[in-house]
């Protein structure tokens, strides 16, 4: 006996969604200049395909990439160094001025004629403190010391040059001799000043020189001042302020 019934089907292929489009973005065109305005037409469009960034994948030189920055950190590094000791080297080497310090002065003789002849004779005696805080030898030339009083110069005097080794001190005696120096200008003050006992008198010492910086001759100068009132009757100096300029 036979068995009736449906065929069987035959197997299909399973069905596969359709793959994704691409999107599109639609630009609207320029319309035409020659286009009539009572017949406007629809907007054109132009469509335009997207493409999606692709990520570039990095090339394999991360090592030589690390390299060459660690190579350009240490060459600056390295040039900021540099530049520092040339610095300090430069602020420590280069010749500054002598340092000049009274160490005694002294009015040997000081006589003062009051007027109509108005004229002041001095011996004055001056020992002073140089030093020398550069790390070279200082040659200097000449000490100059000169007097004056009431801001008028009185004379000067030259005493001869030494040398002083590097960082070292010297002491340089010099004497200033005036005689019959007249001062008719300041007439009135003279007599107030020897009415009061005082007589203001002003002395400047400078020592000029030169340092020996490798293979140049760097001139140096250094000097001081001093403010002295002095008692004409027995050459004692009663103030005394000095300072360096």
């Amino acid at each position: 006996m036979e068995k009736t019934g449906d065929p069987a089907a035959p197997l299909l292929p399973p069905r596969y969604p359709p793959p994704p489009t691409e999107p599109c973005y639609g630009v609207p065109a320029v319309a035409s200049a020659l286009q009539e305005p009572y017949f406007p037409e629809p907007p054109a469009y132009v469509l335009l395909p997207f493409y999606p960034r692709r990520h570039r994948r990095h090339r394999r030189g991360g090592c030589c990439d690390c390299c060459g920055s660690l190579f350009s950190s240490s060459t600056l590094l390295s040039s900021a160094f540099l530049l520092v000791i040339l610095c300090s080297a430069a602020f420590f080497l280069w010749p500054s001025d002598p340092q000049l310090t009274v160490a005694r002065l002294r009015f040997d003789d000081l006589r003062v004629t009051p007027p109509p002849f108005a004229t002041i004779d001095v011996v004055l005696s001056v020992d002073l403190r140089v030093r020398n805080p550069d790390f070279f030898a200082l040659d200097y030339r000449s000490i100059v010391v000169s007097i004056g009083y009431r801001g008028r110069p009185l004379g000067s005097v030259t005493a001869d040059g030494g040398h002083i080794r590097a960082r070292g001190v010297s002491y340089v005696h010099a004497k200033l001799d005036l005689d019959g120096i007249r001062v008719l200008n300041d007439a009135i003050y003279l007599i107030e000043d020897l009415s009061r006992g005082s007589l203001p008198l002003d002395t400047v010492t400078e020592v000029q020189g030169r340092m020996r910086l490798f293979f140049f001759d760097v001139p140096v100068r250094g000097n001081i001042s001093c403010a002295l009132n002095v008692n004409p009757e027995n050459q004692e100096v009663i103030r005394q302020d000095c300072y360096s300029e």
